[in-house]
Order: C-alpha cells, then structure tokens, then sequence
C-alpha cells in the first residue's frame, strides 16, 4: 500500500499546478508500471470490434462499459471507456487504477488492466456473467425471477467484507465514496464484487484510534450520500456504511431509494420505512416476492441491521465488521427456520414482521446508547440477542 499513498499523494499536488494538457501528461506518468496491464488503443480497439455497439453492456455518466476479448479472444472482459476529456477524468481513472492494481480480495472487482493513448482512457475488469444487482433487483422482468432471499442475503455479506477488507485490512483506510446497487457485480456463482473505485479516497493508518476523517469535496450519488458527509465535507468509513444501509433496504423492499412515481410519503424509502416501523406496519415495505418467505428472527435482525447503518450521525452505525458479522447471523438464522419448515414445523406469518418494541429493546439506552439516538424511530430495532439464535437453533 505504500505504492498507493505515493501515487496518491503525487496527483493531490499536482492537481494545483500547470496547464491543462500538462496535467494530463503528469497524472497518466503516474500510473504505476508493471503492476497491472497496460493496453494500447490498437489492442482495446481489436478487443471490442472497434467500439462496436452491440457490445454495449452499460453505460453511465463516466461513458460507455463494452463486453470485449482479449488475447486471441480467448478471455472475456468488461472494459469501460471513460469520457475523459477533462482533468477530473483522468483524476478517477488514475485513482481508481492506483488502488485496484494493488488490491486482492475475492469481493472486490479485479483490474485486468488500462489504456490511456490517443486521447483514450478506458478499464479493463474482468467480466461478471451475472451483471449488477441493480439489474436483479429492480428492473426482474421476463428475462429472470427474482433473487432468492437467502442469496440477497449472501450477496450483503460479500459486499460487507468486501467493505470490511478496505476500511480494516489494508495499511491505509480506503473510502469507497459510491457504494450502490449498481456498482454491485455478480459473477458466475453470484458472487458480489464491489466495483467503480473512481471516487474512493484514501485515509489514515488503518489501526489507528483516531476517527478516519478525510476533508473532501462532497461526491456520490444523490440518495446513497451519507446526509453527515453532505453537511460536513468531511468524509468518513461511516459513509459507506450509510450508503451500504440504503443498498441493504433496497435489497428488502425490491424498489430504489427514491421513486418519484408514488405518492409522497413513499418516495424516500428510508422515510417511508421509518413511518412504517413507527406504525408497526413493516409488512408494507417488504418485496412482494418476498413476502412469507423471510423468518421472523431474521427480519427483525436484517432490518435491525438496515437501521443502524443509515444513522443520522455516523457515531451511531456500526463499522462494517459489526455489520458483516450481524448479517452472516441473520443468514443462519433463515437457514435454521427453512431447516425446520421443511419438517413442517415453521411459518412464517406476515403479522410478526413488524419490529414492535421489546422490552429489550427499550433497554437499549440504558446500555449505552447516546442521547442522540433517543426518539430516533430507527435505534432500538437491532436488538436480537444471542439467546435468540440458541432458541431458535433447540
């Protein structure tokens, strides 16, 4: 990782200095060598048929993502032509090939490699049969059923350690910054794979005690950002973990964040699920395909989880490993209950997904909760205990 913070650092000084075209020279002289493929635009030409159309399989406000070919056709890849025309082009595509070229962590999308010649700047990643979640998720058509609960379930968990392995397992805390639906891959096994790391930032030490606080310029994407962040300037891990908390309601309720086409009260799902749990009516939320299919201990935890990450204030969601622990829980507790339904001796009645308060619940405060979270409609829905999951599993 020290390869990360010298490239890094070099491109925040440069970025103050020198003429437009110089700049361009300066960043792509930083990509590092021989740490990850570099293509010529001969070869990224060859690899999608010359920008063929046909090939298009995304596109978004960086440009076009083309499934393409390489080494004699005999590898498929996903190479995404960025339109970097301006400084802050190249910036994403320099930073998001520093960290990638030196990043290994099977939830993490892998770069194949990179072209930037004759006015091209385009990523190669390996190519993810499955697509993006968003596609799973929120556009289910005639081409594909909907995702199985427990596999929406294995999905969160991959992309949580993913998570996990950048804020915790690196030398230096890396912010994703744009954590989404659609920036969620899926390869042949459906695996997750986290991707689009054109925006992320890097932090201090990742052991140190000091709160991971980066100043930066407010980016991301208009209903995942963190509100804390788009106050403050200062972005911190509990960013992703607020953006990672929409993904997760997401998942649960088969709809986006915003949808401007329902009534008020239901646009912004974050609020609407908050009236919801106020009203004891969580049935409301939950996908239709869903519905009498998720065990109760399991809703509650899952939406206990959802919860906490999506805190007002970034002191109060928990850190991604207490997050990606919480929901592999949440996993094997669905496991048990389909166990023992399949005996016939478990159902799972609509009516008790509602996430009433508990006496436990209410205890919450008094076990160290913060006075800021008191009143908030989303604390007290986390509180599954231990005792939980040995009742269940007897």
């Amino acid at each position: 990782m020290e390869g990360i913070s010298q490239s890094i650092s070099k491109l925040l000084r440069l970025s103050g200095k020198g003429r437009s075209d110089e700049k361009k020279q300066n960043y792509s002289s930083d990509l590092p060598e021989g740490l990850c493929r570099r293509f010529s635009v001969g070869e990224i030409k060859k690899a999608t048929n010359d920008f063929a159309d046909d090939l298009v399989i995304g596109e978004g406000g960086f440009g076009k993502v083309y499934k393409g070919f390489i080494d004699d056709q005999g590898i498929s890849v996903a190479i995404k032509r960025l339109k970097y025309s301006s400084i802050e082009g190249v910036v994403e595509l320099t930073n998001e090939v520093v960290l990638l070229c030196q990043i290994r962590h099977p939830n993490l999308i892998r770069l194949i490699g990179y072209c930037i010649d004759e006015g091209e700047g385009c990523l190669v990643y390996e190519f993810m049969v499955n697509g993006n979640l968003h596609q799973h998720i929120l556009i289910c058509g005639t081409d594909h059923d909907p995702l199985p609960w427990k596999q929406r379930l294995a999905i969160c968990i991959g992309v949580a350690r993913g998570l996990h392995y950048l804020h915790t397992g690196l030398k230096h805390t890396i912010i994703h910054r744009d954590v989404k639906i659609s920036n969620i891959l899926l390869d042949e096994k459906w695996e997750a794979k986290l991707a689009d790391f054109g925006l992320s930032k890097m932090g201090p030490p990742s052991l140190s005690k000091a709160l991971i606080r980066v100043e930066s310029l407010v980016k991301g994407t208009f209903g995942y950002l963190d509100p804390e962040y788009h106050r403050s300037q200062e972005l911190t891990d509990k960013s992703d973990v607020y953006s990672f908390g929409v993904v997760l309601f997401e998942l649960l309720c088969g709809r986006s964040i915003l949808d401007p086409n329902l009534v008020a009260e239901r646009q912004n799902l974050i609020s609407w699920a908050s009236k919801c749990k106020q009203e004891g009516t969580m049935n409301e939320i939950i996908d239709p395909y869903l519905m009498g299919k998720i065990a109760p201990l399991c809703f509650k935890i899952y939406f206990g989880i959802a919860s906490s990450c999506v805190r007002e204030e970034g002191k109060d969601r928990p850190a991604m490993g207490e997050v990606e622990v919480r929901l592999e829980r949440a996993l094997l507790l669905q496991e048990i209950a389909d166990a023992a339904r399949e005996e016939g001796e478990y159902d799972y009645p609509i009516d008790e997904l509602t996430c009433n308060y508990s006496p436990i619940e209410m205890n919450r405060y008094d076990r160290g909760a913060s006075p800021s979270t008191v009143g908030n409609p989303f604390w007290d829905s986390d509180s599954i205990e231990l005792s939980d999951l040995s009742q269940t599993a007897n």
